[in-house]
């Protein structure tokens, strides 16, 4: 049973996974029965995930949690929300759900090295993702819990990297206040490209080298300079334009001084957790055509981020050897 649900949240589909557990395993499994092997155990993981973070939440509002930072080095914590496509709809009429990913890893767990140019690369040789369909407030307690075992707590310093977003300033803000939380700065690019097309009407010549002034500037910590620079549009409505690039950068003040980042080594891009999601979530459930019911979809991602995090074996096949030893003992 372990290995069906390994196969069934490593390949594309039910089908591919019935497939491989017959070519390698020589094991007729049809892709039905692939899927209720794979909920049941999913469910089982992330029930016991369920467990550990409320516990974590409890021992934080209990003040039981000690905080010596004896480890030198940065621990990073990073979050971000991407869409799945579901068999239900909302009160809205969407089908569209939120799944939110966590990402932990720190820098004992980075590998340096130079390539034949002389450019500085690295390596994140281990990770930990958590991974949960639902609201925010349900899935700090989770981030939490990851990043208690990835360290938290015990590192002088700590790095949230995000894209912003108003749930994660609260999250950061409540759960991790001593954490410089840095807004990824190749998002804010994004945002200021696509608010000079739409002040510039799309014109080329215009918007591309204004907002590169304003990228530029901005990665040299020179806010100040560009807020002066947006002060004639702060209130001005741009038309298929969401953004509001200064109440954009003025609510995030304190998360953009890219210059002091990166003189003191931090990562200022949210690369990581970009990657996460693709490989926890769109190379298994957003293939063309794919729809699910949330907790078939949650007991999926629960197992994808246990095998990349590469803690199939302590917290996939333990938790459910226990449980089924439990099953026999009662049985």
């Amino acid at each position: 049973m372990l290995k069906t649900a390994f196969w069934a949240q490593n390949q594309c589909s039910y089908q591919r996974a019935e497939d491989a557990i017959a070519s390698i395993m020589h094991i007729k499994v049809n892709d039905d029965t692939i899927r209720l092997v794979t909920n049941h155990i999913g469910g089982i993981v992330f029930k016991n995930d369920c467990q550990n973070a409320d516990e974590a939440m409890s021992a934080l509002d209990s003040g039981i949690i000690g905080f010596p930072k004896d480890q030198r080095g940065v621990l990073y914590i990073q979050a971000d929300g991407a869409a799945l496509n579901t068999r239900h709809k909302d009160d809205a009429g969407s089908t569209w759900r939120e799944n939110k990913l966590g990402e932990v890893f720190s820098t004992k767990e980075i590998h340096f090295w130079h390539d034949h140019h002389g450019n500085r690369r690295h390596r994140i040789t281990k990770k930990e993702y958590v991974s949960y369909i639902g609201p925010a407030c349900e899935f700090k307690k989770h981030l939490f819990a990851c990043a208690l075992r990835g360290g938290y707590g015990r590192f002088k310093e700590t790095v949230f990297i995000s894209d912003g977003a108003t749930w994660i300033r609260h999250m950061v803000e409540e759960l991790f206040p001593d954490a410089q939380h840095i807004l990824d700065y190749f998002h804010l690019c994004e945002n200021v490209n696509t608010y000079a097309k739409a002040l510039f009407n799309f014109d080329e010549s215009k918007f591309k080298p204004w907002a590169k002034d304003i990228c530029d500037a901005l990665k040299k910590s020179q806010a100040s300079y560009v807020l002066k620079e947006l002060e004639p549009y702060k209130n001005k409505k741009l038309n298929n334009c969401a953004v509001n690039l200064y109440g954009y950068i003025s609510n995030n003040l304190r998360n953009i001084d890219y210059a002091s980042y990166e003189q003191k080594g931090y990562f200022i891009g949210s690369g990581a957790i970009e990657s996460g999601n693709k490989i926890i979530l769109q190379d298994r459930l957003k293939r063309a055509g794919m729809r699910w019911n949330t907790s078939t979809a949650q007991a999926i991602l629960s197992l994808r981020a246990k095998s990349e995090s590469g803690l199939w074996f302590t917290d996939v096949e333990q938790p459910f050897l226990e449980y089924c030893l439990a099953r026999s003992r009662n049985m």
